[in-house]
């Protein structure tokens, strides 16, 4: 199913279509979607609640652009909710649910070169089919929010920083623990995964925003 304008536009922005900070108008979008103004517009001021563009000049919009103090943030409410979620999960965690989170990571890893959408997707769901059974709908849906909001830097992550084998090592020991059942170690690496991934990734961002020319309106 082809996914809405709106889910669009996040798609192309993961993949670079559109990169971070770009200024753009909604006649540009009009334009390169082939359709008219008015879907653009309702497109536009979702993604703006949501916090995918920024109003930008007059009558403009911008890509939100990504700075190490946003990626430092999303790590550190990622890795106070995610692990809570587990925790909350674990008494109720099946073999049949292990098996569903395995499954997704069974899918990504048979991606000889899988967009930077389809590894946001299924990282997403792996994460989150091993939260479900903590039975907490506003938790998992602020972890969805978060997640989406994470998918903005996964170019970076595993593109620029390669670290999408690493992530997918530590999926995979994260799965052992729980199957395991040693659920002091699971809920200790599922934090260090986290902030691990978020310290890397805050770090190249600042690593390029001190060697990158400041552009002057």
């Amino acid at each position: 199913m082809k996914p809405n304008l709106a889910a669009q536009i996040r798609i192309d922005i993961q993949q670079g279509i559109w990169y971070p900070a770009q200024p753009l108008t909604q006649q540009q979008l009009a334009d390169h979607y082939r359709v008219s103004r008015i879907p653009v517009r309702d497109a536009v001021q979702q993604l703006l609640s949501e916090g995918w563009l920024l109003s930008h000049g007059k009558a403009g919009i911008q890509v939100m652009p990504l700075t190490e103090a946003q990626a430092r943030e999303l790590s550190e409410i990622r890795s106070a909710l995610e692990p809570l979620a587990l925790r909350l999960a674990l008494p109720h965690l099946t073999f049949a649910q292990l098996g569903t989170a395995e499954d997704w990571l069974t899918q990504l890893e048979a991606l000889e070169q899988p967009s930077t959408w389809q590894v946001a997707k299924l990282n997403s769901e792996f994460h989150l089919s091993l939260y479900r059974a903590c039975d907490r709908p506003q938790l998992l849906q602020l972890i969805e929010h978060l997640h989406e909001k994470a998918g903005m830097y996964l170019g970076f992550q595993h593109l620029q920083l390669a670290y999408g084998p690493t992530s997918q090592q530590q999926h995979r020991e994260l799965l052992h623990l729980l199957k395991q059942q040693n659920h002091a170690a699971a809920l200790l690496l599922l934090r260090q995964h986290i902030e691990e991934a978020g310290s890397q990734l805050a770090g190249h961002l600042h690593q390029l925003a001190t060697t990158m020319p400041t552009k002057t309106q």
